[in-house]
């Protein structure tokens, strides 16, 4: 956010204006003074403060405000929850609203675009990387289940036929969910083929 300029009697009470005007706390804002101003001489020669002040890089402030533009241009009110984890690295937005199957998308691919988009703008300013998770409705820990029973009935497949089975085309999040479901089975070993976005998980008998 750009500096704005404010003056006041004193600069305290400059301080306190600038709070009001940017909406938000004391401990969310840096300045610099300019000018810290005079009383003068029974009113003569007297000075007001001049100060230069924004709001602090808040990575929160920063998500909810993409997203919120997000919602607007889709005329969709959305109810944005944030919550920082203990690292401070990463940040988990949950999304509500009557209408979320828009977001979600086919496959999840609209939430997934939405969380790279919003990943892309909060990072662009800031000092240290952070990952921000978008979810709703507990779609991805739904989707999440979905493909590791996926995983299971793919692998009791191959071990029946003894012939490998290439799955449809994933993104990294699901290929990941395939591959960590498998990878203690005695029977069975996956690996990933192909260029994205037609990148897929291919499970075969262990030699």
């Amino acid at each position: 956010m750009e500096y704005i300029e404010i003056s006041a009697k004193t600069v305290d009470d400059a301080i306190t204006e600038a709070v009001i005007r940017l909406g938000t706390t004391h401990d969310k804002i840096e300045y610099e003074v300019i000018e810290k101003g005079s009383a003068g001489f029974i009113g003569i020669g007297k000075k007001d403060a001049v100060i230069k002040v924004r709001k602090k890089n808040d990575v929160e402030d920063n998500i909810r405000d993409f997203l919120e533009k997000v919602f607007a241009a889709m005329s969709l009110p959305v109810e944005i929850l944030i919550e920082k984890e203990e690292s401070g690295k990463v940040i988990n937005v949950e999304l509500k609203g009557d209408d979320m199957g828009v977001l979600i998308g086919k496959r999840g691919q609209t939430l997934d675009s939405l969380q790279y988009l919003t990943n892309l703008a909060v990072n662009k300013n800031s000092e240290e990387y952070v990952k921000v998770k978008i979810d709703t409705e507990d779609y991805r820990k739904r989707r999440r289940e979905t493909l590791e029973n996926l995983a299971r009935n793919i692998a009791y497949k191959v071990k029946r036929t003894k012939h490998p089975v290439s799955l449809e085309p994933m993104n990294p999040f699901e290929r990941r969910v395939i591959h960590y479901a498998l990878q203690n089975d005695k029977f069975v070993t996956t690996h990933s083929e192909g260029e994205e976005p037609y990148r897929h998980v291919v499970v075969t008998l262990k030699r």
